[in-house]
């Protein structure tokens, strides 16, 4: 194995013969076995070993057995202990879920302070069939039926050609020794039971499952490297993704004119951590104002489109701007008040200026976004107006609506922001002095 893994890392991974490495180690049969190899290579690697404190002594021993290898070996090591199940309640998430979470970001907290150029794992073949039919049982796209990848960003997989079966035989053949993980026997996680019960039985009923397995997905990242450009040249025409400030815009018209348009949508929405694909799908004949959300964005119908934004609860707070500070800072925005010279001409205009007489301000003043019953009188127009009717005739989405803030005086809208002043709070003839209020986007 020695020699194919040699002639593999000179065919497929030559930059990791010059670059600075950290391996992954748990103390386990795959990562051990991607230890001797590297050292046997001469490759300059360094070792990093989670201690989750879930297992007891034995995640005490696995630490000790990982210590004793490095030192064997001649190997830099670093080591970090986990309160992972606290970091898991903490965070509403699985243990597994937990472990990973802690597992990466160390390791790139690592990489950046000590110039690591690439993180080793020692996924192999077998763990890419697991994964693939975890998926499937799940539910996926075609890339989640596309395994693991042998690089992705810094995250490398040296062993991932490898069977499981040729790991084993390589253990044996030069006596290496590991620690065994008593959880990896137990079925009741869903990997474990693939492993002990479903692949065993696809094994025998076809003897070559492995090699027809990577002959398969072979054809499979195939098609999703075509699925993926066409992903692309969707996404630079602006009459299918049509992406302004932090809003994206689907035309449903056009995307109901494509073949296969759900898959597609698929492809770019899945990105987005959306899952409730029925309920996406169906989006494209819903009321104006449905909406789907993910952990982190919402789709909104909008008439004749959907639109696609990040899912942001600051705009749905009230701030204020106090008449010491004379600013206001957000996450998307600052606002800047200061008091210019009546005499000044011509007055600066923009539309994100806005030019107040002063003694009509109350202060403190509130920025905030428009609620059901609000009214202004706009400049340039008679009486009063609701803003929902202002925005309507604006011709706003839904969307645009719900970022747009309004500046408010003691309970009076004194401007809608890059849009309109209210007439009560204009400069006149008698304005004696002069505040200037810029909006200045992040």
């Amino acid at each position: 194995m020695l020699k194919q893994f040699q002639r593999h890392i000179d065919a497929d991974l030559p930059f990791l013969k010059e670059s600075k490495l950290l391996l992954a180690i748990s103390g386990g049969k795959d990562s051990v076995s991607l230890a001797h190899l590297l050292q046997s290579l001469g490759l300059d690697v360094s070792f990093a070993h989670c201690n989750f404190q879930l297992r007891g002594d034995a995640s005490n021993n696995d630490e000790i057995f990982v210590q004793d290898l490095a030192r064997e070996l001649n190997i830099g090591l670093y080591i970090k202990r986990f309160t992972t199940e606290k970091y898991a309640k903490e965070n509403g998430i699985s243990i597994q879920m937990a472990a990973r979470n802690l597992r990466y970001a160390w390791f790139d907290s690592l990489a950046e302070n000590n110039n690591f150029d690439y993180i080793l794992t020692a996924h192999h073949q077998d763990d890419v069939l697991e994964t693939f039919l975890l998926n499937l049982v799940r539910g996926t796209g075609l890339k989640g039926l596309t395994g693991i990848p042998e690089q992705n960003e810094r995250i490398v997989r040296p062993l991932l050609p490898f069977l499981r079966e040729e790991i084993d035989r390589y253990c044996i053949d030069n006596t290496i020794s590991w620690r065994e993980d008593r959880s990896n026997a137990s079925t009741k996680y869903s990997r474990n039971k693939l492993r002990h019960e479903v692949i065993p039985v696809l094994k025998s009923m076809n003897p070559s499952l492995m090699k027809s397995f990577q002959n398969t997905l072979s054809h499979l990242k195939s098609s999703n490297a075509i699925v993926e450009q066409e992903v692309e040249k969707l996404k630079k025409n602006t009459n299918f993704f049509n992406k302004k400030s932090e809003i994206i815009t689907f035309s449903i018209r056009n995307w109901l004119e494509l073949p296969n348009y759900e898959a597609l949508f698929y492809e770019i929405l899945s990105s987005y951590g959306f899952t409730a694909w029925d309920d996406i799908y169906s989006l494209f004949n819903a009321q104006s104002g449905s909406e789907i959300f993910s952990k982190k964005y919402r789709l909104l119908k909008d008439r004749n489109v959907l639109l696609l934004s990040q899912i942001d609860s600051s705009s749905k707070q009230k701030h204020q701007i106090d008449l010491a500070t004379k600013e206001l800072l957000l996450e998307d925005c600052s606002w800047e008040l200061e008091t210019i010279d009546i005499s000044m001409k011509p007055l600066e205009k923009a539309k994100n200026i806005a030019l107040i007489d002063k003694k009509t301000l109350k202060f403190p003043l509130e920025v905030r976004i428009w609620q059901k019953g609000d009214y202004f009188y706009p400049l340039g127009m008679q009486g009063k107006k609701k803003i929902s009717k202002f925005y309507k005739d604006e011709k706003l989405s839904l969307l645009e609506k719900e970022k747009k803030y309004l500046l408010v005086s003691d309970g009076e809208i004194v401007w809608v922001e890059g849009e309109r002043l209210d007439n009560r709070f204009k400069v006149t003839t008698q304005t004696e002095e002069i505040y200037k209020i810029t909006k200045i986007n992040s």
